[in-house]
């Protein structure tokens, strides 16, 4: 991920390169021709312009409309792809991702996946338990090709969460990269960065899915858990 002096990053490896246009089509996670990823698309952009302006309505949208919730990791390719994920109403970093991938290509803007291992040094007790750490592997961004350009952006954290933790909400405006403040408002440490994964044309399901179980076994034997459950032990600290 980009870089800074205050939240340094590990350099990323070369990121795997697509045509644009191999950035365009469907694909079997971000199924952009699918009719609910289309209408979500057409109603989240309507009245902007530019791609980039379309860009930021995608983003805003699919950071607040589908909830975050850690807890309902879908184990199943199904969970992952767009128009499932828009059914079930709430996603996690990935697929809330994903689902914002989608939406891009549905409106003709490139778009593909990143992936990179983040410390969460807020992260609430319960959750940091039955993970068994702090480290999230496979950390989802989208990227988006716009004004001649990529850049990332996170719609993983919802406004609603963010004012009731007290964590800045990530901001886009199509231009800058918009990753994971590495401080809360009270100045606490909140995410590092460790490990960039690079980038991807679609969601490396089968990778993931290992990787989780071998960092993750005992999170897997009690998966489980409500968005609203999990915004209110973190607002509570654990």
């Amino acid at each position: 991920m980009k870089p800074s002096s205050a939240n340094p990053a590990v350099e990323a490896p070369p990121a795997r390169t697509e045509d644009l246009d191999q950035c365009l089509k469907p694909g079997r996670f971000t199924d952009s021709d699918h009719p609910r990823v289309q209408d979500y698309a057409r109603q989240a952009a309507a009245g902007a312009g530019s791609p980039r302006e379309r860009a930021v309505a995608l983003y805003y949208a699919v950071r607040d409309d589908l909830p975050y919730n850690p807890y309902n990791i879908p184990t199943t390719p199904e969970g992952y792809r767009a128009h499932r994920v828009l059914e079930a109403g709430e996603g996690f970093c990935i697929n809330k991702a994903i689902v914002l991938a989608a939406c891009a290509r549905a409106q003709r803007i490139p778009a593909r996946l990143a992936f990179a291992d983040v410390r969460n040094h807020l992260n609430s007790e319960r959750l940091t338990e039955r993970m068994g750490t702090d480290l999230f592997i496979y950390h989802g961004v989208c990227e988006l090709h716009l004004e001649g350009r990529w850049v990332k952006c996170t719609p993983a954290f919802n406004l609603a969460l963010c004012e009731r933790v007290g964590i800045r909400p990530l901001e886009f405006d199509g231009r800058e990269d918009s990753l994971f403040h590495p401080f809360d408002l009270a100045g606490r440490r909140h995410m590092e960065y460790v490990h960039d994964r690079g980038s991807f044309l679609e969601f490396p399901f089968e990778d993931a899915m290992a990787a989780f179980r071998q960092q993750y076994p005992r999170f897997y034997e009690s998966l489980g858990g409500s968005a609203s459950e999990f915004a209110d032990e973190a607002r509570a600290g654990g």
